[in-house]
Formats: structure tokens, C-alpha cells, sequence
């Protein structure tokens, strides 16, 4: 039996990548803001090599037992999309359409019509802030809000109580089937809300309808294959449910946890690929550096238990999917390079798996530790890790 565990801290960025610059990120550093500001303690993840990777400057003086490096993107982008589709090995080369200015009003005007209800919005913004600014007006004239940010979304939000959640994945769907071609946004995002006028609080029912994936990915690969392909939290979202056997769309990082935890009880041969959101919506989209490191410490502690549950033959990787760096004047995304601590039981020395050239490594290395065939053009370091 082979077990993988590929878990994504959505957004904890290990600082700047080459590239930085076009893209408007020079200096960001998440990791390194967050652990240089804020101090968290995360052993667990240093006796991994946390602190070895460069520009973390996590202090750690006890040892390490396990394979530490980073990994550059070369999907163009620096969104949960092309993240998580390079580390499955898709690299999206043409990026995906951002709308700075919103949506052309020919389309708005076609999705009211198709939807029944006028619409207000319609530039970027942040989802709280937006429900802050529209959201009593959107309660007393019955219009959804629609807005994007820096990234390619198409975002919807509307109270529960005026628009029940599956009323509101009505409205992503007609959406996603209209953003086609130039207006083709990698991700409709459905952003449910409760609460009144100075006390808006956004839920768990949030969904996203992405494009499909534009080639062929570990999780389809693992599941040709006749293995078992278990996406926890947004997983099943992010690849447009393609490539699934089992979904666990657990809402926030204490519930994908828990479901983590469960499956790595279960005996199963395959893969196991959990995003752990809360990093990157709830502090680095909010600038709370706090926030962010309370969310680490959460992790590094159940990353005991995840260790403890390992059996041989297993491999666990850690890995992010972009920077999202809550010190940073901006509120989105910064592009970073992605850190990557990998761990199989028996493992007594590090192994520093250097810089990585592509996201894609992480895919090529779960594929030849499940004995798959599928390389997606990436070079594998699992037998780095073996002789670790």
C-alpha cells in the first residue's frame, strides 16, 4: 500500500520569486514577514526543515529528519488556479483574464437578463470591504453583488436569507458557462453572506467553479490508475471536480483537518490533496499577520498527529500554492516562491531538495512514489526523499 498526502497552506508564500517584479511583488516575503513580525511556534514543521529553507528565518537548533527546498512557479499567474494546477502538473502559460476595471457591460447586462436580477458592483474590491460598502443595499433592493480582485474571478455574493446558497450556485453556474473565450476567468467564486448592516459575516457555503484543467493532472492520473483520488476542503472546486473518487468539501481549516485526519485512518492506496483556505482568505486578504501566524501554529500542532498516523510506505507533503503576504500594502496575491517539506516514516536525516525549477516537481514526485508513469515534464526528487 502507497498513500500520498499533498497538503496546500493556501498562500504562505517563501518569498519573492525572480520574477517578482512583473507582477508588482518586489519584497514580499510571506513566511518571512509573518515569522519575523509575529513569532509563531512551529516545531513540528522545523523538525521538517522549515527553517532551512531560504528566507523563512524560522530559528530552530534542534534536528531535522526530512526533505526541505522551495519550488518557482512557471505558470503565468499567482492565483489559487494556476497554483494548485502546477503542483498537479499543469502549467498555464496563457494567463488567465483579469478585469481591472470590471466586467464589460455587454456581459453584465446578459447575465442579469439571464439570472432575473439587476446586479451592483462590478469592479475590484475585497469581499468584505464590498459588503461593508453594498451589502444593505443589496438587502433592501434584492441585487446580487458581483466584483473580482486581482486575480481571474468573477465573484457573486448574496445574503443566505435573500438567496439561499444553492440559488447562488445557480446564479456561479450560469456565469461560468457565459465567461468563455476572453471573458474566460479561471474561477466563478459563490460568496455567501449572513448578518446585518455593520455586522456582515461570510460563510462557509462559499463555492468555486473553475474552468476545467488544461491537461492531464496527478489527480486524474492517480485516479486512471484505479487508485483512490480524495480531495479535501476546495480541491474538488479548483479542478472542476475532474480526477476526483472521494470529496471532503470541509469549510475552513479546523473541518479540513478533522477530514485530513480521517482519511489518514483510512487504509486506501492513492492520494490524498487538501487545501487548507484560511491562511489566504481570512489573514492574507485581511493584512493580519496575527491572524496568519495563529492559523501556522493550528497546523504545526495537528502535524503531529498527521506524523504520528504516517505508515510505512506513506509520504506526506506541505507546499503552498502562492504568497498572499498579510505585511504587505497590497491585499492579494504575491508572487513567491512555494516551500515544500516532504516526510516519509524512517526518514533520520535531512535532505535539502534545493530550488526547484517548476511546481510540477511536487506532481512528478507523488507520481513515481505511487509508481504511476506520469513525469508532467517535471524531474521527481522521491528518491531523494528514499535515501533521507
Amino acid at each position: 500500500m502507497s498513500r500520498v498526502f499533498l497538503t496546500v497552506l493556501d498562500a504562505a508564500g517563501a518569498g519573492e520569486a525572480p520574477d517578482a517584479a512583473e507582477y508588482g511583488d518586489l519584497g514580499t516575503n510571506t513566511l518571512g514577514h509573518v515569522i519575523s513580525a509575529c513569532h509563531p511556534n512551529l516545531p513540528n514543521m522545523a523538525a521538517m526543515g522549515l527553517g532551512r529553507i531560504p528566507n523563512t528565518g524560522y530559528e530552530w537548533n534542534g534536528s531535522v529528519a526530512g526533505a526541505f527546498g522551495r519550488a518557482m512557479e512557471v505558470s503565468k499567474g499567482k492565483d489559487t488556479t494556476s497554483g494548485h494546477w502546477e503542483i498537479a502538473g499543469v502549467r498555464v502559460m496563457q494567463p488567465f483574464p483579469t478585469f481591472p476595471d470590471g466586467f464589460p457591460q455587454s456581459f453584465i447586462d446578459a447575465f442579469e437578463k439571464a439570472i432575473g436580477y439587476s446586479c451592483i458592483g462590478n469592479k475590484p474590491a475585497s469581499g468584505t470591504a464590498i459588503l461593508e460598502e453594498l451589502g444593505a443595499q443589496h438587502l433592501r433592493d434584492h441585487t446580487p453583488i458581483v466584483y473580482t480582485s486581482a486575480d481571474s474571478v468573477f465573484q457573486i455574493a448574496c445574503h443566505e436569507e435573500l438567496f439561499p446558497p444553492e440559488k447562488l450556485y445557480e446564479f456561479c453556474r450560469i456565469a461560468r458557462e457565459m465567461l468563455q473565450g476572453e471573458l474566460g476567468v479561471g474561477r466563478v467564486i459563490a460568496r455567501p453572506f449572513i448578518g446585518q448592516p455593520g455586522s456582515f459575516v461570510r460563510t462557509g457555503n462559499r463555492r468555486d467553479f473553475s474552468m476545467p484543467p488544461c491537461g492531464r493532472t496527478l489527480p486524474q492520473a492517480v485516479m486512471d490508475a484505479g487508485m483512490e483520488s480524495i480531495g479535501v476542503g476546495k480541491i474538488e472546486d479548483i479542478f472542476a471536480h475532474e480526477g476526483l473518487t472521494k470529496i471532503d468539501h470541509a469549510a475552513g481549516n479546523p473541518a479540513c483537518m478533522d477530514a485530513l485526519i480521517r482519511f489518514m485512518k483510512e487504509d486506501f492506496n492513492g492520494l490524498c490533496f487538501t487545501n487548507l483556505v484560511d491562511t489566504d482568505s481570512v489573514y492574507g486578504h485581511r493584512n493580519d499577520p496575527k491572524g496568519f501566524a495563529g492559523a501556522l501554529e493550528a497546523f504545526d500542532a495537528r502535524l503531529k498527529e498527521m506524523v504520528d498516523l504516517l505508515k510505512p510506505g506513506d509520504l506526506m507533503i506541505v507546499t503552498a500554492d502562492h504568497g498572499c503576504d498579510p505585511c504587505d500594502i497590497s491585499t492579494d496575491h504575491t508572487r513567491e516562491y512555494i516551500p515544500i517539506l516532504a516526510y516519509t516514516p524512517g526518514m533520520t536525516k535531512s535532505v535539502n531538495l534545493g530550488t526547484r525549477s517548476t511546481f510540477a516537481d511536487i506532481a512528478a514526485t507523488c507520481s513515481e512514489w505511487l509508481g504511476l508513469e506520469d513525469r508532467f515534464g517535471a524531474a521527481s526528487f522521491a528518491n531523494d526523499i528514499r535515501e533521507g
